[in-house]
């Protein structure tokens, strides 16, 4: 299934302003998913990411979440609500998979983690639908992250929105756009094995 072409379908039979909970994991990400979706949604970007090891590094993306929202003026209005910061959770769940590689069972597992707090959050605040900028990363599988959206779709009541970000130039897109409102960039995922992985190459 082409998810691009998925999304354009749903979107079709959407109607414009419905809510929407958007989970980040970064400003850069969310930027480029923004201008595709927030002249159609009341976006609620949802920063729930347990993998950022160092705090420091997940308040700053934080932060530079918050500069982007101030900075862009969609048709429909875009806030931010922030999830629990509580790394341990995903040091359970990786527990087995610690020498897994980067796009490993081990990521399958941690975006199994961050969407699925994302429809339990859609589902207690009634946001007909969420989607995640997870896939606008050409590091992350696109058809691992739309699978598990597909199973929590059927098990919470809210609907996911397919998608597959990076196609259209979305990554591209998200760097013109890092570049236009200065944004901070990361090169890893947050968590400390991708950083030990990074340093490793």
């Amino acid at each position: 299934m082409n998810d691009d072409q998925e999304m354009i379908k749903q979107m079709e039979k959407i109607p414009e302003g419905t809510k929407l909970l958007l989970h980040a994991c970064c400003a850069p990400c969310s930027s480029a998913v923004l201008e595709r979706i927030a002249n159609h949604f009341a976006v609620t970007i949802f920063y729930f990411n347990p993998n950022i090891t160092e705090e420091e590094e997940y308040y700053k993306r934080v932060i530079e979440i918050q500069k982007l929202i101030g900075m862009i003026h969609p048709k429909y209005p875009v806030t931010l609500q922030e999830g629990r910061y509580e790394p341990k959770e995903f040091f359970e769940m990786a527990k087995g998979l610690e020498q897994e590689p980067e796009r490993g069972k081990r990521c399958y597992k941690c975006y199994e983690l961050r969407l699925e707090e994302t429809a339990k959050i859609a589902e207690e605040l009634h946001f007909p639908y969420f989607c995640t900028t997870l896939t606008l990363s050409p590091h992350k599988r696109s058809d691992w992250i739309n699978e598990i959206g597909e199973k929590l779709d059927q098990k919470y009541n809210a609907t996911y929105l397919y998608s597959d970000f990076k196609k259209r130039e979305g990554y591209k897109r998200s760097i013109e756009l890092s570049k236009e409102y200065n944004l901070y960039r990361q090169d890893y995922c947050g968590c400390i094995f991708s950083i030990r992985d990074k340093e490793s190459e």
